[in-house]
């Protein structure tokens, strides 16, 4: 049994992990990395990245099929289902030495590719090497949540784990869940030549905004998804080629199963009862500052901090916890300013608050603008004009943002700016953008903002016309 000393053991090499660990160890933390997985965890080997190359290569065969209003003869594409895969995996491959253990050992972590549990409240073991250290950072991630369906440990599904691997095209595939992942799964599936059916036990995109929520809907299933809501889930039952779903509006076949109805934070085996760490089903429990309520050497980010579930956060609770690891400074963990996108075509993003949420909260003093992407010269010219920016602001100042359109995931990110530095609108009115472009969108919209006050205002029109009576 060998043994160190090290100033931060981070538990798990996703996103917050490998944050956490490249950003200390470059500061000169003795830093020890411990993951018994793959490295770069769920985001690189079984979401993110293999979602957006997936639906990439969807986005691709779907586009053979349109175009005649542009002069373009549609066709129907030859998909090898096998080689779509391929991609996901050269994709996969591509991006993964940025994550690799060569790459993070170069920095001078010592990196363990083990299962990690704690021994004390400062110590963990990790296969034969025992680790102390000053500071310990759960980033262990989530796994797929698999409830307890009658008849689901007999009948063969497919999570975000596995359905990447699978090489030869389901001939219809039932998804259970219409969440992101849900929803993304279905439109990738469906326009690689899938029939598709997603089966919902209350209202699907349910944590978006329901009207663009319900448009993005309208859209996928004029594709061909099906899409069943407040259909909730009684049992399943089947083999590979034969499944059957039972809901409580009827019963649904397919020849393949995706169970995609959210997560779940990885915190057994760990041994937190030893270590004196509070926790519960939703993660670790922590303040503010992202530190265990109950025993101060332990932080924890991304989803075990039991928050947020994107790796966007993960990577944002990295910097959080070192200022306050290595620098000893105060610094909290925010979520005001968090977007999140779904990844469809035509995408579905969201950053501060729904339309509800700001008049729940704001009452009278909230103004929504609405900005179509029909009136964006760029999107006419793309033909892709199906979309829309709805903008909450209160006091000249935006509380939240829900875009569905093309590159809505980009353009959201102006509103996540704003909304974390507390910017006025009328800096993001007065930019100067690149014309045409679907930036302009944001910009429309926010100067969208003052047009009453400036054009229906009869002190202004009175103003302007004394200036151009008396001032030469």
């Amino acid at each position: 049994m060998s043994h160190i000393d090290c100033d931060i053991c981070i538990i798990g090499a996703g996103s917050g992990g490998l944050s956490v660990a490249a950003g200390a160890a470059q500061m000169g933390a003795r830093v020890v990395l411990i993951e018994k997985g793959e490295m770069g965890g769920d985001c690189l080997n079984s979401g993110c990245v293999p979602s957006k190359a997936l639906l990439a290569a969807a986005k691709q065969a779907h586009a053979m099929t349109k175009g005649a209003e542009m002069g373009i003869t549609p066709v129907t594409p030859e998909i090898d289902f096998a080689a779509v895969k391929d991609h996901v995996a050269r994709t996969i491959a591509t991006i993964a030495p940025v994550d690799s253990q060569e790459r993070f050992e170069g920095f001078g972590i010592t990196v363990i590719r083990e299962h990690a549990r704690f021994t004390s409240p400062d110590e963990m073991q990790a296969g034969d090497t025992t680790i102390k250290a000053r500071r310990f950072v759960l980033a262990t991630g989530s796994r797929p949540l698999v409830p307890p369906i009658d008849g689901i440990e007999n009948t063969p599904y497919l999570t975000n784990e596995t359905i990447f691997a699978l090489r030869e095209r389901p001939r219809h595939l039932l998804v259970i869940g219409g969440g992101p992942i849900g929803i993304e799964m279905a439109q990738a599936h469906r326009r690689l030549g899938c029939e598709v059916t997603v089966i919902e036990g209350a209202k699907a995109l349910g944590k978006d905004d329901p009207e663009l929520a319900g448009h993005l809907l309208t859209r996928l299933r004029a594709e061909g998804i099906r899409i069943e809501e407040d259909a909730k889930v009684t049992a399943v039952s089947g083999r590979e080629g034969a499944i059957t779903v039972r809901t409580e509006k009827g019963d649904f076949e397919g020849t393949h199963l995706l169970m995609a109805v959210g997560r779940q934070v990885v915190t057994d085996g760990l041994g937190l009862d030893v270590a004196h760490v509070k926790h519960d089903r939703r993660g670790i429990t922590v303040g503010e500052d992202l530190r265990s309520e109950t025993n101060r050497r332990v932080y924890a980010v991304g989803d075990a901090a039991g928050g947020l579930m994107f790796t966007h956060v993960a990577g944002y609770h990295a910097g959080v916890i070192i200022r306050s690891m290595l620098f000893s400074l105060p610094s909290k963990a925010k979520t005001a300013h968090i977007p999140w996108a779904t990844y469809t075509d035509p995408g579905l993003a969201q950053v501060g608050l729904t339309e509800a949420q700001a008049r729940e909260k704001h009452g009278d003093a909230l103004k929504v603008i609405r900005m179509e992407y029909d009136e964006n010269d760029r999107a006419i010219a793309e033909g892709r004009t199906l979309g829309m920016l709805k903008l909450m602001a209160v006091k000249g100042r935006p509380v939240g943002a829900t875009i569905l359109g093309a590159n809505a995931d980009d353009l959201i990110g102006v509103w996540a700016i704003a909304i974390s530095s507390g910017l006025k609108l009328s800096k993001i009115a007065g930019a100067v953008l690149p014309y045409p472009s679907l930036g302009e969108i944001n910009k429309r919209a926010a100067g969208n903002y003052f047009s009453a006050s400036l054009f229906d205002n009869e002190w202004v029109k009175t103003a302007v016309r004394a200036v151009q009576r008396w001032i030469p």
